[in-house]
């Protein structure tokens, strides 16, 4: 099969490796695409403790496709089975998951992408929010998981106040049931903002989804007494300092909500499964690059670049 090698800092190889062998409990998936994560991008730019070359198709973690071997003691699952994977090497024509960890795609998403992962993380931190009808959540960051959480939120019956750098980013969360919309440029005026829509209450609840300092430091302050700061963004380029007499002044939950035990992974691709299947998430919208696995940093690069309407690259095999 053919897999993508990091074979250095921004450099890559496609290389012809052996098709891996699924051992017991596991199942051989032969990929239709991989979603790319921003996560990717630390390790793609060299940091000191990155490893090169990478195990082929190493970082793809957003992988679908069609079950075609299974390891001895799996049951339930067949060749042939469509899926979304939670495994970790699916910059590859192919990838091994345990089947544990592996949900069925029901006929009504044939032919449609599925990066199970992605949706699967948005709706755990949709329920670790503990968003309630009739609240006012603020979501600052709006790329594909604000966006899917301004969905959901709004679909809860609360008002989302969407912040985001980009004018096409706040288009895209008014489109997804977003009440309001702030441009991300000017910390005390957007504070200021928040405060005019709510009363001088600040915000129920916050979901900070951009994984950087400043935007950490603003959800902080829009968070209002007894609230809950939820950190979704993914916080790997190193240390973060927080306002900790803010915190303990308001007198707020602050829920780190990035799951690690694959039962509620597994849980969330579920629900994201049945969402989309039955018409109640379409993120067909949220899909702005397609791309092949020659051609995956360009899709590293436009998922840091965000050019012009750019929300989420997936790369395809034939």
């Amino acid at each position: 099969m053919k897999a993508a090698v990091i074979t250095g800092p921004r450099q890559f190889a496609v290389q012809t490796v052996d098709l891996p062998e699924p051992a017991e409990g596991e199942v051989r998936v032969r990929l239709e695409g991989c979603g790319v994560c921003a996560s990717n991008l630390t390790p793609w730019e060299g940091p000191e403790w990155m490893q090169f070359p990478t195990p082929p198709g190493d970082l793809g973690h957003e992988g679908w496709g069609k079950i075609d071997a299974v390891g001895p003691g799996v049951e339930g699952l067949q060749p042939g089975d469509r899926v979304a994977a939670l495994s970790f090497r699916s910059y590859a024509e192919a990838d091994i998951a345990k089947a544990s960890m592996v949900v069925k795609l029901p006929p009504e998403l044939d032919g449609r992408p599925f990066p199970g992962e992605p949706l699967g993380c948005a709706f755990n931190i949709f329920r670790r929010s503990d968003i309630r009808a009739g609240q006012t959540v603020a979501i600052v960051g709006i790329g594909f998981l604000g966006a899917v959480l301004t969905k959901l939120a709004s679909d809860a019956g609360a008002r989302v106040i969407a912040i985001s750098r980009r004018p096409e980013s706040l288009g895209l969360a008014r489109r997804y049931g977003a009440a309001e919309t702030i441009p991300m440029d000017d910390h005390w005026a957007i504070i200021e903002r928040v405060k005019e829509l709510t009363g001088e209450a600040l915000c129920e609840r916050v979901i900070e989804c951009v994984g950087k300092q400043w935007p950490l430091d603003l959800a902080s302050e829009l968070v209002g007494f007894g609230g809950k700061l939820v950190v979704a963004g993914y916080h790997q380029d190193g240390p973060r300092q927080v306002n900790m007499q803010a915190w303990n002044w308001k007198g707020i939950d602050v829920i780190n909500a990035h799951e690690r035990d694959p039962a509620v992974q597994l849980q969330g691709v579920r629900e994201a499964v049945e969402a989309v299947a039955t018409g109640r998430l379409d993120p067909a919208p949220l899909y702005t690059g397609t791309y092949t696995l020659d051609q995956l940093s360009e899709a590293l690069d436009a998922t840091r670049d965000k050019p012009g309407g750019f929300v989420k690259a997936l790369v395809t095999f034939a």
